[in-house]
């Protein structure tokens, strides 16, 4: 029996393959999540990457170190060996392209009989390229409230800083049916909260003759009382010709009144050498047509401070656009020249310069707090999580603006009202008001934690005898074999339904990785 360790510190959805044609494949293959200190006692690791950042590729390459000083097997996946399969530190290691995910299986098979497999190749159908993996492969959500769709993946765009665009290709969507048909299983199985993502969702579907608006209508059509949409991340170029639908939707009272906007700089020379293909003037656009349309509207926006060539001024036209805007939600980077990209090329910046830049933008955007005048105000919230610090239930209002709220387990995943009585600089807090109603989405009962998404009846009965089975099976192994000791979680993993699990039968595991930065 082997362990697999699988990578965490990018972790957003757990994609599982379980194909009732490949029951019989998985028998001698059990995978078993573990947390970081247990890294260890894996023997295969599966490491999943981004390539937006230095820092993220190095924590990456030290990975693998760490997995070959350890002498483990290694399965590595995501955008980083995509773009540059042909690194020194990659060679004679198993990959995962970004569209091959549901072949994962296939991939940690042949890794742990000792051979090296390298699937990267595009999807295509009938000559054309497709999205990726199928929307509909059974997952294990983080949370299990919250459904994150990718609509498409790729770009339409060519900046000369982004080295994601070298590992996704060019834009590729989903049909709009397929999307729609995820959202309703996801209400199905108890989500109330869906988020939409890819790398330009403003993009989406124009490879497959719709749009972004036509997209979100039909998917309005299915969300339930109770429940809500986010958006996420648009480049300005694809959201200027849809304002006015763009407006109407982000009105629905079940899609937050949130999006994510990036202007990067706001020197319009900057912006030439990005090859953003906008200027300041367009996002300001649409960034005054929303707050003008949309009152109360969550803008929120991604800066880059220290682009080669950006001189004193360049800086300072953005400090005056946020100053100008005091945009809520702020994503400030300090500028990494990616190895392959034009920006690479270019003069740089002196590294003291960029970060005195980045200090002096974090420090224009620490000097307002954006919820001030929204103490005293009553508000409906949908309570989706819990705080990193465990005193508090999160949620989040019409405008996507987080308020902490106390943890009373009937709200979560409920719509409460409640009073704010406090703010921070990336909170409120709110107390239930005394006559507080308590909207319950009217969707089904949320999937435990850990739950399998997207089974079958019939497949989860064939699931449940199967484990049964192995359970037998292991307790008479465990006295007369070391190895048993690896088996041992699947027992209590089984019980408890968390996120570490081992299944003898069938599959399962990957990073469905977002950026997340990123793009939301």
């Amino acid at each position: 029996m082997e362990n697999i360790w699988l990578d965490n510190w990018l972790l957003m959805d757990i994609k599982l393959q379980i194909t009732l044609g490949r029951i019989d494949i998985f028998t001698t293959l059990s995978l078993l999540i573990h947390e970081h200190e247990n890294a260890s006692e894996a023997d295969l690791w599966l490491l999943n990457s981004c390539t937006v950042k230095n820092p993220a590729e190095d924590h990456f390459r030290n990975s693998i170190k760490k997995a070959q000083e350890e002498n483990k097997k290694v399965v590595l996946a995501g955008c980083v060996p995509q773009a540059q399969p042909r690194q020194d530190y990659l060679k004679g290691l198993s990959i995962i392209g970004v569209q091959q995910i549901d072949r994962v299986v296939e991939v940690v098979e042949e890794t742990i009989k000792g051979h090296s497999v390298r699937l990267l190749g595009q999807k295509k159908d009938n000559g054309k390229r497709l999205g990726g993996a199928r929307l509909d492969l059974p997952k294990i959500r983080k949370n299990p409230l919250i459904e994150i769709i990718s609509i498409n993946t790729g770009c339409l765009n060519a900046c000369t800083y982004c080295k994601t665009k070298h590992a996704r290709g060019n834009l590729a969507s989903y049909p709009v049916d397929e999307l729609v048909d995820r959202a309703k299983q996801s209400f199905q199985e108890g989500v109330c909260e869906i988020w939409l993502t890819s790398e330009d969702t403003g993009a989406y579907g124009r490879d497959i003759g719709t749009s972004l608006p036509a997209l979100l209508w039909k998917l309005v059509e299915v969300i339930p009382a109770g429940a809500m949409l986010r958006l996420g991340m648009t480049n300005p170029p694809y959201i200027l010709e849809h304002l006015e639908e763009m407006a109407k939707i982000l009105s629905h009272p079940r899609v937050y009144a949130f999006l994510h906007v990036p202007v990067q700089s706001a020197s319009d020379s900057v912006l030439v050498d990005m090859k953003r293909e906008y200027c300041v003037a367009d996002f300001k656009r649409v960034v005054d047509f929303l707050k003008d349309k949309v009152p109360g509207i969550t803008i929120a926006t991604d800066i880059i401070c220290g682009f080669p060539g950006e001189t004193d001024e360049d800086f300072q036209e953005t400090v005056k656009l946020v100053e100008e805007y005091k945009f809520p939600s702020l994503f400030i980077n300090q500028f990494y020249p990616r190895p392959g990209t034009p920006a690479a090329k270019m003069e740089q910046v002196p590294a003291q310069v960029k970060k005195q830049r980045t200090k002096d933008l974090s420090q224009v955007f620490h000097s307002y707090n954006p919820y001030d005048h929204k103490i005293g105000e009553r508000q409906r919230v949908l309570v989706t999580e819990e705080s990193f610090d465990s005193k508090f239930y999160v949620a989040h209002n019409r405008f996507y603006e987080q308020v902490l709220v106390p943890k009373n387990p009937t709200f979560m995943g409920k719509m409460v009202e409640v009073n704010v009585y406090e703010s921070g600089k990336h909170f409120m807090k709110g107390q239930p008001v005394s006559d507080a109603k308590v909207y319950t989405p009217s969707i089904s009962k949320p999937l435990a934690k850990g739950e399998i998404s997207g089974l079958t009846e019939e497949f989860r009965n064939r699931l449940g005898n199967h484990l049964n089975s192995v359970s037998h099976t292991l307790d008479a192994t465990q006295r007369n074999s070391a190895r048993s000791r690896m088996a041992l979680p699947l027992q209590r993993l089984h019980q408890d339904c968390a996120l570490r699990m081992s299944v003898v039968l069938a599959l399962f595991a990957f990073l469905f990785a977002f950026l997340i930065k990123v793009y939301n």
